[in-house]
């Protein structure tokens, strides 16, 4: 690696430079003079994606034309509920892209993070957002990279109008560079209810399914707008991060087409994950099917889908909240299909679609994530035993003793929780892209789950705000996304020297600060005592449903 590298541009990176600076000129006229255009200004280009045409607007403040609300996915109710996502049906005229759409039903949320939008089934909904200002006639062919966002809220909570992570801050941090979609999906049992019955009736994993058309329907329309189909790189934090995990290892690694080429995850998320008619799963349909008033029905799923939507969605919040100590109900399954087999299998046969995966995580992952007054009266061997029902005894006491010297109970029970559900299943997702992954590691205190999105969202100052250090972080994402090169760099502060691919053991990209507070962006080894702690959970993987 050569110093100077570091401290000047190369002519290459100067050519990067200079395309970019045309580009935004050609795309990006005269912003300065615009006042901005009506939602139905005739200036914007009118969308037709065959069953539907949408008018966007262009944001003077930003620079950017929104597309907000576009309809991807059929009503998902009646007998949609709990189906496949569908094409929408035709609707005439122009339909005018410039609301937040519903919000799909949540739970656990409440007061201001709900933003005023209603909460409903009809909730299949994607934003486009295209730097510059879109002439009338369309920008098919223009080739623009594309940058997917999936939100988090562990399955069970999000939504695209959420103001900490606004999408047009992602534009705005590639310098006007990427088209970015943002996209919903059904969430709680809506999208997440397994068990026998589902998978007789319905489709499992409904929410991963969503996702999956809202990537077909990118892959058929998005040059429409000027994006690259085969340019595309998906990106998704926390439940989002572990929806990047998932459609990893979709269809046995095989998606065809291909949907995407990259994948970002920030703070991956692979809670239990077992088959739809494990024990597990199964005792959550129950439970819904018994608080949902269906437990005579002779067909039960059908009563399910009889169901008024907010006396379901009143189920859903009941038993999300009712989850053992610090577990989910609601998340993905091996459904034999769609995903074939445990996600560490697939993983480790390196069964992956996908070229190129950069990974970030945060140093405290787990805890936000356990209980205190929960488990105040648990040992250590009680929190293993009851987070992981399925492991043997021998297995409970030796993960409890591999964290005997990581401070207090409490603290032993929030490494575990970050190892077993955040940062194992990182290193996994590395390991299948041998010399084509980067991984980058979040230190700046306190390092809590989600203390990073302040960083690359832009609605609050980020505590510790350093001009280079924002600049570093915040391009490790877009040269990703831009240039499938984490060491393509095209502003003129970022720091982070040259970024080796990750192999197991070796480099990371620490982001840090001294206490002084002057930037920390330097390649580390990766801990051997976490490698060694993630080993074991490999060990067990099936017993721990991963």
């Amino acid at each position: 690696m050569q110093a100077t590298s570091i401290f000047r541009l190369s002519w290459n990176m100067l050519s990067h430079l200079f395309s970019i600076w045309a580009f935004s000129i050609l795309l990006y006229p005269c912003h300065a003079s615009r006042t901005g255009a009506s939602a139905s200004s005739p200036t914007i280009p009118i969308i037709d994606v065959g069953y539907a045409k949408y008018q966007g607007y262009y944001n003077a403040s930003n620079g950017i034309t929104e597309f907000i609300g576009i309809r991807y996915g059929a009503p998902p109710t009646g007998d949609l509920r709990f189906a496949a996502p569908q094409i929408p049906s035709i609707t005439s005229g122009v339909q005018q892209a410039t609301v937040n759409p519903n919000m799909c039903y949540q739970s656990g949320v409440s007061g201001s993070d709900l933003n005023d939008a209603p909460q409903s089934e009809d909730c299949l909904f994607l934003n486009v957002l295209v730097p510059g200002h879109m002439p009338t006639n369309t920008t098919v062919g223009s080739g623009i990279p594309v940058l997917v966002w999936v939100h988090g809220g562990a399955y069970v909570e999000g939504d695209i109008s959420r103001a900490e992570y606004n999408a047009t801050d992602l534009v705005i941090n590639s310098h006007h560079s990427l088209i970015v979609v943002s996209i919903q999906y059904r969430l709680g049992l809506f999208g997440f209810l397994a068990g026998q019955e589902v998978k007789d009736g319905g489709a499992l994993n409904a929410g991963l399914l969503d996702q999956q058309f809202a990537f077909q329907w990118i892959q058929e329309h998005i040059s429409k707008f000027g994006g690259d189909p085969s340019h595309v790189t998906i990106w998704g934090q926390s439940a989002g991060a572990g929806s990047m995990l998932q459609h990893l290892v979709a269809n046995n690694g095989n998606t065809e087409p291909p949907l995407f080429h990259a994948v970002i995850s920030s703070s991956t998320f692979l809670p239990s994950q077992y088959w739809y008619n494990d024990t597990i799963p199964q005792y959550y349909y129950n439970q819904v099917v018994s608080l949902g008033g269906c437990a005579s029905a002779s067909d039960t799923l059908f009563c399910l889908r009889a169901l008024n939507a907010s006396q379901l969605g009143v189920v859903n919040n009941n038993i999300t909240t009712l989850s053992p100590v610090d577990s989910f109900a609601f998340v993905p399954v091996v459904d034999g299909t769609f995903i074939v087999d445990r996600p560490t299998v697939l993983m480790q046969d390196r069964r992956v679609n996908g070229e190129l995966y950069l990974a970030f995580g945060n140093s405290h992952e787990g805890t936000d994530f356990v209980n205190a007054e929960t488990v105040a009266n648990m040992s250590v061997v009680e929190y293993v035993a009851a987070l992981f029902p399925k492991l043997g005894s021998g297995d409970v006491q030796e993960a409890a003793y591999l964290y005997r010297d990581m401070g207090t109970p409490l603290e032993q029970m929030q490494w575990i929780q970050g190892d077993t559900v955040f940062l194992c299943p990182t290193y996994y997702m590395l390991a299948a892209f041998p010399g084509r992954s980067w991984r980058g590691f979040w230190a700046v205190p306190p390092g809590l789950h989600a203390d990073d999105l302040k960083y690359y969202f832009n609605n609050t100052a980020p505590p510790y705000d350093n001009p280079a250090f924002d600049a570093s972080y915040v391009e490790s994402y877009m040269s990703f996304a831009r240039f499938f090169d984490v060491n393509q760099k095209f502003d003129l502060i970022d720091i982070t020297p040259y970024w080796e691919p990750y192999a197991t053991g070796n480099t990371e990209m620490l982001f840090n600060h001294t206490e002084s507070g002057v930037p920390v962006v330097q390649p580390f080894n990766t801990d051997q005592g976490l490698v060694d702690r993630c080993a074991f959970w490999h060990s067990v993987s099936e017993l721990i449903g991963q």
